[in-house]
């Protein structure tokens, strides 16, 4: 497994911030956010004129780019993503579901917006993730099963993220067992109850919440799960940098724990 952070938990700074303070706390690579709002780092926009400074960072850092995270489904937005990546040499496009909890009808529009946008990263060489979410038409186990019967492709997978399926009331230890065959990414963090966020930043560094993240990376090295694991936290735009990093590196020891518990290293 390949341990990383998204850049959004350093939303409100820069992309040298985030990759000087990712390498600083030891993690093997970074996600890079395009989401925005929570961020001006991938900003797809002006994706071309940022390849070579991305790619530079990505050098001086030693930080391999693990993924790229982009919730919009939106045609346009997915176009740029999926060119941006191919420059980068970005292997995973992650993305939300869309909808709203509960309503088939939004279920099955998510679902056949998803195989599309799937089918059209397949052409670029890259795979497309999607994760459970509050609120969205993909929110649970059994709706992330929904989608992955489905949607055969081999350009899509899942991007399994425990702190949604904790607050969908599942045991995501429990959930991932049903998944972890499709699963092409993580988004890792913790969480303080089952409410409809996920709390502050520092009550989703991993080990704060009620998540067991031990036996939920047990699972994926029971399965020979060998992609990205990474840190998203979010709500942290407005925080000075020591903050942010506090958030980074004890993250980055409890997973570190977690992975020599049981013997993934």
């Amino acid at each position: 497994m390949k341990l990383g952070i998204n850049s959004v938990l350093f939303g409100g700074h820069d992309m040298e911030t985030a990759f000087r303070w990712t390498a600083a706390c030891g993690y093997d690579g970074i996600e890079l956010s395009a989401i925005d709002g929570m961020s001006e780092h991938l900003v797809l926009d002006r994706w071309k004129e940022l390849v070579a400074p991305i790619r530079e960072l990505s050098k001086k850092y030693n930080l391999p780019l693990l993924a790229m995270e982009q919730p919009s489904q939106d045609s346009a937005k997915m176009e740029a993503a999926f060119a941006a990546a191919v420059e980068l040499g970005i292997p995973i496009i992650n993305c939300g579901p869309g909808g709203k909890s509960g309503d088939e009808a939004s279920l099955r529009q998510a679902i056949d917006s998803l195989g599309k946008l799937a089918d059209r990263a397949g052409t670029f060489g890259l795979t497309l993730c999607v994760k459970a979410h509050v609120g969205a038409a993909i929110y649970n186990t059994p709706t992330s099963l929904a989608a992955l019967n489905a949607i055969a492709s081999k350009s899509f997978g899942l991007d399994m993220d425990p702190s949604h399926i904790y607050r969908a009331n599942e045991n995501p230890v429990e959930a991932i067992r049903a998944v972890v065959h499709r699963i092409r990414h993580v988004h890792i963090r913790d969480c303080k109850g089952r409410q409809q966020n996920p709390g502050t930043p520092e009550m989703q560094a991993n080990g704060r919440g009620d998540i067991d993240l031990l036996g939920y990376i047990r699972v994926l090295h029971e399965h020979h799960y060998t992609g990205p694991v990474n840190l998203e936290v979010i709500g942290a735009k407005a925080y000075e940098v020591p903050r942010c990093v506090a958030i980074a590196a004890e993250s980055r020891g409890h997973m570190q724990a977690c992975l020599q518990a049981c013997k993934a290293r």
